[in-house]
């Protein structure tokens, strides 16, 4: 995406046209990446407390809290993110909603805390799995869009973990080492994306209008 005028008249030359990005573009690109950074640091911070203290009680309940700031941030990212294909867009909203109702209905209607029922009821991790389906279309629409390492190996990490939870084939020690590097890898990719340039987050829009044209005319 190359500039058409100067730098005076933000206009851009797309594959369908020119296009201007508008303040309201940029602080979607903002809110998105804003929840990014806070869906990264939940992680992580949840990650340390749980190496750190192990599940005591206050813990455990720090952790659900942390998880519902993950959940809430990442569900403003999947708002605001710019995805050429629609379906996509809804694909994996609809993911972050299934994972989210998932956890209220643990939260309401299990007595153990939320992580420990996660943890250890496969139906349970099914359902909140969902939302880490979301999370991993992020990091895949990162790395076909602008090659980053971290993405590249976050989007196999993510479904190895928890399928590999799920199935018993990940020994205890593994999976932590993998839960490590999944926050670690979380944080570089949200602080790369905050000092990103903005433009190239918004896309080609003139992809964005002949995307809408086209569903106008179709029958």
């Amino acid at each position: 995406m190359t500039p058409a005028n100067s730098i005076e008249s933000p206009v851009y030359q797309g594959q369908f046209g020119e296009f201007s990005i508008t303040p309201s573009d940029r602080q979607s690109v903002i809110i998105y990446r804003s929840g990014l950074m806070v869906a990264a640091l939940s992680f992580a911070i949840a990650t340390v407390l749980l190496f750190w203290q192990g599940t005591t009680p206050p813990i455990l309940t720090s952790l659900s809290v942390l998880y519902a700031c993950f959940c809430l941030a990442l569900g403003v990212s999947l708002l605001t993110i710019h995805i050429y294909l629609k379906v996509l867009h809804r694909f994996l909203q609809v993911c972050w909603a299934i994972g989210a109702v998932t956890a209220l209905i643990v939260i309401f209607t299990r007595p153990e805390p939320f992580v420990v029922t996660v943890y250890h009821e496969a139906i349970a991790l099914v359902g909140i799995g969902f939302t880490f389906v979301a999370l991993t279309g992020i990091y895949f629409k990162e790395a076909f869009c602008f090659n980053r390492l971290e993405t590249k190996l976050l989007t196999p990490l993510v479904p190895l973990l928890i399928l590999g939870h799920l199935s018993g084939l990940l020994t205890p020690s593994i999976e932590q080492n993998l839960l490590a590097v999944w926050a670690i890898l979380f944080l570089v990719f949200a602080g790369r994306k905050a000092g990103q340039d903005i433009p190239s987050d918004i896309g080609d829009k003139s992809v964005f209008a002949y995307l809408k044209e086209q569903e106008k005319t179709q029958p």
